[in-house]
């Protein structure tokens, strides 16, 4: 197990039923989840959901986020939108795993219409397990704060 941290998680409606399986999965991992929401599938913009979680995840240094929508495209656009928010959209666990060793990731995107909750939970698994490599990665991590500036 890795060690329990503070979890940020929000989806859109498409998003509901694979956040809640996440969320739990977290739970009984040990870590603590701040559920941001919806609580139900009525629709919902994902922008509103991606937002929230990246402003959350901005004042909460050691926080990390997941945010799911229909396919994790455009809630990961939204959430990308803030300095300092690094949300990777992630499809298997290679991807979960290089988004933390490479970009420092603190917010994974998934795509409910696109992974299966089993592969979700690996994704996730990967993402809280996998550290920052740091080093010859700082550099270009620093350069994606400076983005639009």
């Amino acid at each position: 197990m890795t060690t329990s941290r503070r979890i940020v998680i929000a989806s859109d409606h498409a998003g509901v039923v694979l956040k809640r399986a996440v969320a739990a999965w977290l739970a009984d991992q040990g870590h603590t989840v701040e559920d941001l929401g919806p609580d139900t599938d009525q629709s919902v913009d994902y922008p509103d959901f991606g937002d929230a979680t990246a402003r959350r995840i901005a004042e909460s240094p050691g926080a990390l986020g997941i945010v799911i929508c229909g396919t994790g495209i455009g809630i990961s656009i939204a959430a990308n939108r803030y300095r300092g928010i690094r949300a990777a959209l992630c499809h298997d666990v290679t991807t979960a795993k290089l988004a933390r060793q490479h970009n420092d990731a603190n917010i994974l995107a998934l795509g409910a219409r696109v992974v299966g909750t089993g592969v979700a939970l690996d994704c996730v698994d990967a993402f809280l397990s996998t550290d920052y490599d740091g080093g010859r990665h700082d550099r270009r991590v620093a350069k994606l704060d400076r983005a639009g500036a």
